[in-house]
């Protein structure tokens, strides 16, 4: 097998690796680039291959950066096959619809062409088949196997095996104890694999530490008489943050106040997690529990979903203290956006980051500290509190990653540590190497490696 890194090295997104065996072509993820925009100008480069040949594309999760230029693909003339979980495929289907409307506002902005139409997205949408875990899949030569990942709905590792060799594509693997979904699968064997970086350096805290300071950025709010803002992903961290919602008001551990679900995209996608709610593929014994009892975890009082941009224009006469919960994660875009224009000049109020800050994004410039921001053209100044919680991250960290690999670590070649910037990644990579004795190395953009 020959395997070729075409995104996802040394860069966080992008996720898009090429395996060449004798009579195969397939994909692994085929990702947008994002950073300081939604949409980085790689994506619009060429493919470093060319898409008429390639057989088959295996998605290990539904996250843009995995499979935001799917449709690019399809324009481009490829015809192949696209597997998944079925979650996965259902989401990943709101998420490209959701995409190419930013798509089209960016690319406009920027004087560039679109990267695809959504009619593109609806012929892709046809190749796209979902399968079971540990569903064998034969693509000529090659065989295909996905696990779960532990990361978000249907998220999911992936095996190719090929000549008696064996290759792990890791995807995004899960957090230790992730609200609502299974844990990560064990890895029991391989010959080669791939593995995430982007906390490879880090370690989160505990749950029950997040679900504390959860509760004091709260209560801390509430008592200031302010508003509390969470810029969150639509997908997995917006449901997480409703699981952990849920917990705190249902135990007495906040008073019942409003808390808004202000992203169109995020409902949507909640409404996917429902429709799996029933089934054990997918959803942890204890998740499963309470839903068997009603529609507990989306549904609690005080929570208010506002899926019309009326409704989201209604938060504002709603007094303080509130809980407003909008995407982008990043505060790349979205309803987040005109919250921050709102509430960052006051210092009653507190913006709460939970998710990763890609460098140049308006999160990660908030994070840093910078007193003032340009959001919509007009500067606007951070006076509210700035917290984070990176435990509340989908994502493992180092010591997640490292005991992840450590079963597989006698039949091990190599490891090649990819989906991280250069200072989680370096040290992930030594402490494989230390801890597990180990080959690891960080491949570059367009490294190709015989296996």
């Amino acid at each position: 097998m020959k395997l070729t890194f075409h995104g996802g090295a040394r860069l966080v997104t992008g996720a898009n690796y090429l395996i060449e065996s004798g009579a195969a072509k397939i994909l692994v993820d085929c990702g947008l680039h994002q950073g300081a925009s939604f949409c980085d100008k790689l994506n619009f480069e060429p493919f470093s291959y060319d898409p008429k040949t390639i057989d088959a594309v295996l998605i290990t999760h539904a996250h843009i950066d995995h499979t935001g230029r799917l449709p690019r693909l399809y324009k481009d003339g490829f015809r192949g096959k696209i597997f998944s979980t079925a979650p996965t495929k259902d989401f990943g289907e709101h998420l490209l619809i959701d995409s190419e409307h930013v798509l089209s506002w960016e690319s406009e902005k920027k004087n560039l062409p679109m990267l695809y139409s959504i009619d593109d997205i609806n012929k892709t949408m046809q190749l796209w088949e979902g399968v079971k875990y540990h569903q064998k899949i034969k693509i000529k030569d090659l065989e295909v196997e996905f696990f779960d990942a532990g990361h978000i709905l249907g998220s999911s590792f992936i095996s190719v095996k090929s000549n008696g060799k064996k290759i792990i594509f890791s995807g995004d693997l899960g957090n230790v104890a992730t609200p609502l979904v299974k844990d990560t699968e064990t890895l029991e064997e391989a010959d080669y694999v791939l593995i995430e970086s982007t906390y490879g350096n880090r370690v989160h805290e505990n749950i029950e530490r997040r679900k504390d300071i959860l509760e004091d950025a709260i209560e801390d709010t509430i008592n200031a008489g302010g508003n509390l803002m969470i810029p969150a992903f639509a997908m997995e961290r917006t449901q997480d943050l409703l699981f952990e919602f849920n917990e705190l008001v249902e135990h007495g551990r906040i008073p019942k106040i409003p808390i808004f679900i202000d992203s169109p995209l995020a409902i949507k996608l909640t409404s996917v997690y429902k429709k799996y709610s029933q089934d054990p593929d997918y959803f942890d014994a204890e998740s499963l529990a309470l839903m068997k009892k009603g529609d507990v975890i989306f549904d609690f009082p005080g929570l208010k979903f506002t899926l019309t941009t009326e409704q989201s224009k209604e938060i504002n006469d709603i007094k303080p203290p509130k809980v407003i919960v909008a995407g982008s994660g990043m505060s790349q875009g979205g309803r987040i956006l005109h919250h921050e224009m709102r509430y960052l000049p006051d210092p009653k109020s507190t913006i709460l980051f939970i998710g990763y800050q890609a460098k140049g994004s308006l999160g990660r410039r908030i994070l840093n500290g910078e007193k003032s921001v340009r959001i919509f053209g007009e500067e606007v100044a951070v006076n509210c509190q700035v917290r984070q919680i990176s435990g509340y991250s989908a994502h493992a960290d180092r010591n997640k990653l490292v005991d992840w690999l450590r079963p597989a670590r006698n039949s091990l070649k190599k490891v090649f540590v990819v989906q991280g910037d250069d200072d989680q990644s370096y040290p992930l990579a030594q402490k494989i190497v230390d801890e597990l004795a180990v080959d690891a190395t960080i491949p570059s953009q367009g490294d190709s490696i015989v296996l």
